[in-house]
């Protein structure tokens, strides 16, 4: 009889192990009983607006990037007001309110006051994943929804022009390694930039009168002709040039290539360990290496988004996703 018992408790504790994360005290099926329908309801509203318009789906995904990166994964950057998270410089463009929006007030009818406001961007950020052909995973639960929201502490969130020195040190201060930096950028793989934030590459760069030596000279041209260098600097330029729609590993191609279209992200290249990273990243994604991009990336989103997870009177659940109770 021992080895049985013995066999069911492995069994036991690997069934514990799958369903709690224990990463930020945060767990799997956290709603299961206090509200069944919560993960359903994230997910068929992220889908409604995203058959709408696809282009949703990176925006979330970086909305709950900036929030993890301000004040921890507790919603602040939902908050609106003058001096509030969301007005911040880096955070003008960001996108998907109205999704969020939309899933708790679905989820204030079903289960008041139960599923908090940060929860929700995980689960939607998870789900427009799995919708642009990428890969989806159990996303840990039970995060409070913060009490502060400011405008000054989003100054530290990475930049289109950071060295790679100066990404290293903003993810290593969220306590995320280098695999992470590369494999959360990764997430370029679906983005959309401005022509604002990359086009003193191509015209001037570090005033030499000339592009950025680090872009392929033929892509630059193309670039060139999507943003003149008088040109509307608010038009919209994907990150992923070749399948800008689908999650996969040819955002990596790109950089290999020398046709990254941000500063920061060309930058992986010219570093020593993060170019390796994406070297064995730029594999196909039907392959090893390309497998390897779609798994470590769900390793390192819930990684990220377990940072400053807030807990007891430092949190609450709000009512209304953009307001403090």
């Amino acid at each position: 009889m021992a080895p049985i018992f013995m066999h069911s408790l492995v069994i036991l504790l690997m069934c514990l192990l799958s369903s709690v994360q224990a990463q930020g005290g945060l767990k799997t099926d956290f709603y299961s009983s206090s509200c069944p329908k919560a993960e359903a309801t994230v997910r068929s509203t992220v889908e409604t607006h995203f058959k709408s318009d696809p282009t949703i789906a990176p925006g979330l995904l970086r909305l709950h990037f900036h929030d993890c990166f301000v004040q921890g994964c507790d919603g602040s950057v939902l908050i609106t007001g003058s001096s509030a998270e969301r007005n911040a410089l880096p955070n003008l463009g960001l996108r998907g309110f109205e999704v969020i929006d939309d899933a708790k007030k679905q989820l204030e009818t079903l289960c008041p006051g139960v599923v908090s406001c940060a929860d929700i961007l995980a689960l939607a950020a998870r789900d427009a994943v799995d919708l642009s052909n990428g890969p989806s995973w159990s996303v840990p639960t039970g995060r409070l929804d913060g009490k502060i929201s400011s405008s000054s502490e989003a100054s530290n969130l990475p930049s289109p022009a950071d060295a790679i020195s100066v990404q290293r040190q903003k993810f290593a201060a969220k306590g995320l390694d280098d695999q992470d930096l590369v494999t959360l950028v990764g997430a370029h793989t679906i983005g959309q930039t401005d022509c604002l934030f990359f086009r003193y590459r191509l015209y001037n760069f570090t005033t030499t009168g000339n592009a950025d030596p680090t872009i392929n000279q033929a892509f630059a041209s193309t670039l060139q002709t999507l943003c003149p260098s008088n040109g509307d600097g608010s038009k919209r330029v994907a990150l992923d040039n070749g399948s800008p729609a689908d999650f996969d590993v040819n955002f990596f191609k790109n950089v290999r290539d020398g046709k990254g279209v941000l500063e920061s992200d060309q930058r992986l290249w010219g570093d020593n360990v993060t170019r390796e990273i994406v070297r064995k990243y730029a594999g196909t994604f039907s392959g090893l290496l390309g497998l390897r991009f779609d798994r470590e990336f769900q390793k390192s989103m819930i990684k990220m988004s377990s940072i400053g997870v807030k807990t007891g009177k430092e949190g609450e659940i709000r009512k209304i996703c953009s307001k403090f109770n």
